[in-house]
């Protein structure tokens, strides 16, 4: 296999460059997703019936933690990939592993969130809004917890094989990932929860 020594490792071959292109692609499709879940989202943000409304549910306080984690952890997962650059496989994995440890703290609060809402009377089955809210946050969540689980298995990759040609291109598209979850939640936090407090 010829490796291009003039780019990033992660993009040291064709075959790697393909498959950064074909997740820019799948990333286009899950921009797709989420505009559909914010339009409804938005379309039913006022059809509460008889159950709560956004801001007798909303806790701006959990909110905020859940933000500072999120946008921390894309923080970290950019040094993750500047020291995977550096070729430094310790520090790699060092901020590898803190960004899960705060992608799971944001987990944790956003479960949480949902045993509150149900607590105070908001189910799926309780109004529109509340509904297209469980799904919008809830697909968001999960796909954050798949990203816990493929980041686990990168880094036990990278620990048992080291910084190679595969290792690096898939920490690099994980790095895509985790910012377009990013992204989707400044979406969230800025539509759903300060737009719900109003």
């Amino acid at each position: 296999m010829n490796i291009d020594a003039t780019k990033p490792l992660e993009y040291g071959s064709e075959e790697n460059s393909n498959k950064i292109f074909g997740f820019w692609i799948f990333l286009g499709a899950e921009i797709a997703l989420f505009a559909t879940l914010f339009t409804v989202y938005l379309v039913l943000v006022n059809r509460f019936a008889a159950g709560p409304s956004g801001p007798e549910i909303f806790e701006l306080s959990g909110v905020l933690v859940e933000t500072f984690l999120l946008l921390t952890s894309s923080f970290t997962i950019g040094l993750a990939i500047h020291s995977m650059r550096l070729g430094l496989k310790k520090p790699m994995m060092v901020f590898m592993i803190l960004t899960l440890i705060m992608g799971l703290g944001f987990l944790g609060i956003e479960i949480s969130e949902f045993f509150t809402y149900v607590h105070e009377g908001a189910t799926l089955s309780t109004s529109a809004f509340v509904s297209a809210l469980f799904v919008l946050l809830g697909t968001h969540g999960a796909h954050v917890g798949f990203g816990l689980l493929w980041g686990i298995a990168i880094l036990i990759q990278v620990k048992r094989q080291g910084l190679t040609l595969a290792t690096t291109n898939k920490s690099f598209i994980f790095s895509l990932y985790w910012h377009f979850l990013d992204v989707v939640w400044i979406f969230i936090f800025s539509f759903v929860y300060l737009k719900g407090l109003m």
